[in-house]
């Protein structure tokens, strides 16, 4: 395997023949393959050749998680490459059901997703899925914003209702953290006794309000662009910004879950993938960056789980 990934390595990543030096290093090492009869015995093509990148789809909410600490630990222990896409989930698993965006691993922040992936009517896209952590909806807001005393001392829903105030949020057709979103200003309404509070926030009359990707939020909060905006508690406490927990009754949870599509360019890679992010590193690392370990559970096909990863569920039980 170390072998195979080398010599993907080795190869121009666009599928150009290269040339002076690198091309006839390239060269031979070909050659040694096909001395080697090695050639015909899985390395035939160029997606052979470049077998050792496992290319993620992930929740946008995991950036510094996937980019800073699973990702380079994971290429690390395997030799592997890891290529990760940050985005919206709904957006990515759209891509995803329309063949607009291959990839070997799909990581979402919702069930749900996952579930509109699955079966004739979604074109199979998936067969199985499992949970494995999960982030409570936070406020989450600039220390050094012109309203950071105010977020120490006031109620935050009237504090985002002060004239000229800044509040990121993402799409809710893209992202499950917009939906989550509205459900919570909607149930702050009961629970505040503040009749029409999410039209006073973020309605017709909350021209403040920025509709961001999700990747780019805390960017945008930690740049000054955003005073303020409605985060997983894993993304502010791998920030280290101020965040505001809500209470039990309105809070929702961002719930993790992991799979690999159909069609996957490099299924082995997906697995070992899969394998470390949900075994002992890979979930030290999670709950280092801020998320709470669930206990992991299969949702679908179990039997199309790779063996390797469903040795893991089985034994965490």
């Amino acid at each position: 395997m170390l072998f195979r990934h080398k010599l993907g390595q080795m190869l121009p990543a666009d599928g150009r023949h290269a040339v002076g030096p690198e091309a006839r290093s390239s060269a031979g090492v070909l050659a040694l393959a096909v001395g080697l009869g090695l050639w015909g015995a899985g390395l035939s093509t160029p997606a052979a050749l470049a077998a050792g990148r496992v290319e993620v789809l992930y929740a946008g909410s995991l950036v510094n998680q996937m980019e800073h600490g699973v990702g380079p630990a994971f290429d690390t222990a395997t030799g592997d490459e890891f290529q990760g896409y940050a985005g919206g989930s709904v957006g990515l698993a759209n891509q995803i059901k329309g063949k607009l965006r291959q990839s070997d691993v799909f990581i979402s922040a919702s069930p749900k997703v996952n579930d509109g992936l699955m079966g004739a009517a979604n074109g199979d896209r998936i067969s199985w899925y499992i949970t494995f952590a999960q982030s409570p909806l936070v406020i989450g807001y600039s220390a050094s914003s012109k309203f950071a005393a105010e977020f120490r001392t006031k109620p935050w829903y009237q504090v985002l209702q002060e004239p000229g105030i800044r509040i990121g949020r993402t799409n809710p057709q893209f992202d499950p953290k917009g939906a989550l979103t509205l459900t919570l200003l909607k149930g702050a309404e009961t629970f505040y006794n503040s009749h029409g509070l999410l039209e006073k926030i973020i309605g017709v009359n909350g021209a403040q309000v920025l509709p961001v990707a999700e990747d780019l939020e805390l960017a945008l909060l930690q740049s000054g662009k955003l005073d303020v905006g409605f985060f997983y508690w894993t993304e502010t406490a791998d920030a280290k910004i101020p965040a505001l927990s809500l209470p039990p009754a309105i809070a929702s949870q961002a719930i993790y879950t992991v799979t690999i599509p159909q069609g996957a360019t490099n299924p082995e890679g997906a697995a070992e993938f899969v394998a470390f992010l949900l075994g002992s590193d890979g979930r030290s690392l999670l709950k280092r960056h801020g998320l709470t370990l669930k206990e992991m559970h299969i949702a679908g096909d179990a039997s199309a789980v790779p063996r390797n990863i469903k040795a893991i569920v089985d034994k965490a039980k």
